[in-house]
């Protein structure tokens, strides 16, 4: 079974994801707000995948993404986000996250990513 965390400042957002996740079969373990709980959930739970918005208050995904890298260089984060700016995509471009989603999202396009993990 594939283990996942989602993160995104909007609540509405993190419980509709991860009720499709659940209907897919993936194991949801953790829900987050922002990029440090991001973090946290990643070291406490070590998911198959994190789903994570980029643009969050406070911690933002960005900080998310870095240091989850430097927890496990290859942990497969899949950045969802509406954000694709000039120097957003060349931050994207160094920290490298294993696929990028646009908002909003093609539900097909994430069974599909779920099926190659």
């Amino acid at each position: 079974m594939i283990t996942a965390i989602v993160i995104d400042d909007d609540i509405d957002t993190v419980d509709v994801f991860c009720d499709y996740l659940q209907i897919v079969d993936v194991k949801v373990l953790g829900r987050g707000h922002n990029g440090k709980t991001a973090v946290e959930l990643y070291q406490k739970y070590a998911p198959n995948v994190v789903f994570l918005d980029l643009m969050m208050p406070d911690y933002d995904g960005f900080y998310a993404l870095e240091n989850i890298r430097k927890i496990n260089p290859t942990a497969k984060v899949v950045v969802v986000t509406a954000d694709l700016r000039g120097d957003t995509a060349h931050r994207l471009d160094v920290l490298k996250p294993t696929e990028i989603f646009i908002k909003p999202y093609d539900i097909n396009k994430i069974s599909d990513l779920l099926q190659k993990i």
